[in-house]
């Protein structure tokens, strides 16, 4: 018996995630990218990160000839840019706002954070790929981090002192 698939999308939307934008350039200079939320470390040694990317994503087979990719953590002030990578038939790239970024990747100057990965790996997870990156290279903005949550995006409340202490 498997659960309801109506079932298993209402809980899993309970789930907060991080918002991320994955991009990634093609042997011929072709910029790609897409928003994911299903976005977690793997493994400190080696340094192991996943996302994971639909199978029937237009840029599906982009990132799977890729060698390497990078990881953008929004901040809470680009929710715009995950609704533009998130929507296809458009140029997800035209707003001008990536720019150059570790080994040479298309980033966001004004992410929470980015990782920059070998591909590592790519393993099946059903209607979706697995990509499992080795980081190489991270940089931490200043921007909180963007949340996405019961299907809204959301910032996660600062740290209580008080709570931090403990």
């Amino acid at each position: 018996m498997s659960v309801d698939t109506t079932d298993f999308t209402q809980a899993l939307a309970r789930v907060p995630g991080p918002v991320t934008v994955v991009t990634t350039v093609s042997p011929s200079g072709q910029s790609w990218g897409f928003t994911a939320s299903s976005f977690s470390s793997l493994s400190l040694s080696p340094p192991l990160v996943l996302v994971c990317l639909d199978k029937a994503a237009s840029t599906h087979q982009a990132f799977l000839e890729a060698d390497r990719f990078l990881i953008n953590v929004l901040s809470e002030e680009q929710s715009d840019v995950a609704l533009r990578f998130a929507k296809s038939g458009t140029d997800r790239f035209a707003a001008g706002d990536m720019a150059p970024c570790e080994l040479g990747l298309p980033g966001l100057p004004r992410a929470s954070a980015r990782l920059a990965c070998s591909t590592h790996d790519i393993a099946d997870g059903g209607d979706h790929s697995i990509l499992i990156g080795r980081a190489e290279a991270a940089h931490t903005g200043g921007g909180m981090p963007l949340v996405y949550c019961d299907r809204t995006f959301a910032r996660p409340a600062p740290a209580d002192p008080a709570l931090a202490a403990r």
